[in-house]
């Protein structure tokens, strides 16, 4: 059961990663292509900017669900590495109860911005609906929490061949 899970959640993790950095990358290329249009083309286009900030919630969500499971996510353990064990142990429990308290609530309310707002549609891009610049949302809320779930249930993946890429220690795993 472990491994099925485990190479589900794998698979979901390669999504994030690649999304996360494809959104990144074409972000990239956009923003350049916006300031070149407007001052030396001298005729600014609309749609840049839109999709520039539609990628970089696709990357601020998705890539934070893969830096949850990579254990590279902001975190102050000051407090909590002074605590006893039993209290550390507490604390990485209560810690993982807020997250999934947090999760919950995006993914909820996230999902009703999305249904909410996906008759409406954007200025600059007509052909796309609101609803959709709103989706990295939930679903990379729902990711997290996933992951979340998956470290309360396994421990932490963080050194895991897949996620602890180019680490000391850690084995390459090949992408498929």
């Amino acid at each position: 059961m472990q491994s099925t899970v485990s190479g589900a959640l794998d698979a979901i993790y390669r999504l994030c990663i690649w999304a996360s950095g494809m959104a990144i990358v074409v972000m990239t290329l956009i923003v350049p292509w916006g300031v070149f249009a407007r001052y030396v083309l001298g005729s600014g286009s609309s749609w840049p900017e839109p999709i520039a900030i539609m990628l970089m919630v696709i990357f601020t969500f998705l890539g934070g669900a893969a830096a949850y499971r990579a254990g590279a996510h902001i975190a102050v353990q000051m407090l909590t590495a002074n605590l006893p064990p039993g209290l550390q142990k507490a604390a990485a429990v209560f810690s993982d109860l807020v997250m999934l308290a947090v999760c919950g609530f995006i993914v909820v309310w996230g999902t009703n911005l999305c249904i909410g707002t996906w008759g409406q549609s954007l200025d600059t891009l007509p052909w796309m609906p609101v609803g959709m610049t709103y989706a990295a949302l939930p679903l990379g809320s729902l990711f997290t929490a996933l992951f979340v779930l998956e470290r309360m249930a396994y421990g932490s993946m963080a050194r895991r061949p897949l996620v602890a890429f180019g680490e000391p220690g850690a084995d390459f795993e090949g992408v498929a």
